[in-house]
């Protein structure tokens, strides 16, 4: 009996036939045929396959029907699909409906042969690989739970996704996670603040450059679609794309082609999506700030992380393990400490919760930390409250100056130039600011 991965093809066209099955016996692979959804699930449950490859418009149906059929079975097999070519619906329905990935046709012989050895590398549901990766991702609420058992089933996918969350929430971690638990865990995680980059550098950045393209292009340079060829682009802070770069970006995810700065040809990539924005996307499409076409591309799987102050049970644990990770591992938390920490709103999520301990693990003594070492900021009055709260006026603004400020800081990693950038105001204007705040 032979051990070499077995492929359905679905499609009512024999010519496309012939051409996949043979440029799939040629990579060492056994395939067969269905012409139609009927035939296609009766192949799917009566027969063992690594992947099935459908179109999405037969004679009978779509290949919507044929993904359910493959999904519902004892063990699912991955599907990937094969749209008209530009129809975008179609193949973020299929991503949707648990498609692996997809292909537009004319189909690409390279891009075939690319998704097929992706799609076989696929690993098993239950892994101790995903439990260990996962455990990254701390916490025992029910939120976290879910988050986890969600990143496992993304990670079985190509489909792209878009995390959303406050800054500071994981979303960085969870889509290396994702990546790491995947396909294509042996290929690049290239990671890109998309809100650092001056848009006048975007477009070489992103796609890379040709020798002589701009005066002091003095050689071929890859961008970030070809750094991440084979593996995963993580676009952070993707609503902060310019709209004439969020027209290019949604070009190459349609097409799966780059073209270099200056360069005549195209190069095809086979680059998986994760993007993510502290920022609410659907809002920014209906304010005409982000393109709908490109936002349905980007999100067609959404992963939501929590914020700290909605997982508070969660605060104990993961303080633990941020001190054992800055070197005070013999350090305690006093119960008073873990009481102040609990009561703060942390606009910072857990990255502020980081930066508070490794200041305290500075400050404190006897190798204990208590609430004082934290040195937490107090909490903004609230609106609603008496006027006396807001008086003196100065020391209020002062108060709500900082608290905009350093939640700007805490977006952008610290990075002044973008803070400056999401404040609206200058670098020099918010050097001035830190200086009278005192901000360090």
């Amino acid at each position: 009996m032979s051990l070499s991965p077995r492929i359905l093809l679905v499609d009512d066209e024999p010519d496309l036939l012939d051409l996949m099955e043979l440029t799939l016996v040629k990579l060492g692979l056994e395939t067969d045929r269905a012409a139609s959804v009927a035939e296609a699930c009766r192949k799917l449950a009566g027969g063992h396959y690594d992947l099935c490859l459908t179109d999405m418009r037969l004679g009978d149906g779509e290949g919507l029907a044929v993904i359910a059929a493959a999904s519902a079975l004892p063990a699912p097999v991955p599907v990937a699909v094969i749209t008209a070519f530009g129809n975008a619906g179609n193949a973020v329905a299929a991503l949707k409906a648990g498609a692996f990935d997809y292909l537009a046709k004319p189909v690409a012989l390279d891009q075939l042969r690319a998704l097929v050895k992706s799609a076989l590398r696929v690993p098993a549901p239950a892994t101790a690989k995903t439990d260990t990766a996962a455990r990254e991702l701390i916490g025992e609420s029910t939120a976290m739970q879910d988050i986890r058992a969600r990143i496992a089933k993304l990670a079985r996918t190509q489909a792209p996704v878009h995390i959303s969350g406050e800054s500071g929430s994981g979303k960085e971690l969870a889509a290396r996670l994702i990546h790491r638990l995947g396909s294509r865990a042996e290929q690049p995680f290239v990671a890109v603040n998309c809100g650092a980059i001056p848009e006048t550098l975007m477009e070489s950045e992103f796609f890379g450059t040709r020798k002589g393209a701009y005066t002091g292009a003095d050689a071929d340079r890859d961008g970030f679609f070809q750094a991440a060829n084979g593996g995963t682009l993580f676009l952070d802070e993707v609503a902060d794309l310019p709209l004439s770069m969020q027209v290019k970006l949604l070009r190459v995810l349609q097409e799966k082609m780059v073209r270099k700065l200056g360069a005549t040809a195209e190069d095809a990539v086979d680059v998986r999506i994760v993007s993510a924005t502290h920022q609410n996307l659907a809002a920014l499409v209906d304010a005409g700030r982000f393109r709908q076409d490109l936002y349905y591309r980007l999100n067609v799987i959404d992963l939501a992380m929590p914020s700290l102050r909605d997982r508070t049970g969660d605060i104990p644990l993961l303080a633990r393990a941020l001190l054992d990770k800055l070197g005070g591992r013999d350090v305690a938390l006093d119960r008073d400490a873990e009481q102040a920490l609990a009561a703060y709103a942390f606009p910072g999520n857990v990255r502020e919760l980081e930066n508070i301990l490794e200041r305290a693990l500075a400050l404190c003594d006897d190798r204990r930390i208590r609430a004082a070492d934290l040195n937490l900021a107090p909490a903004l009055p609230a609106a609603s409250g008496t006027a006396g709260c807001k008086y003196p006026l100065q020391d209020y603004l002062d108060q709500m100056e900082r608290a905009a400020i350093l939640e700007a800081l805490e977006q952008t990693r610290h990075n002044k130039t973008a803070a400056a950038r999401v404040l609206g105001v200058t670098f020099r204007s918010l050097r001035y600011r830190l200086e009278r705040l005192g901000i360090d």
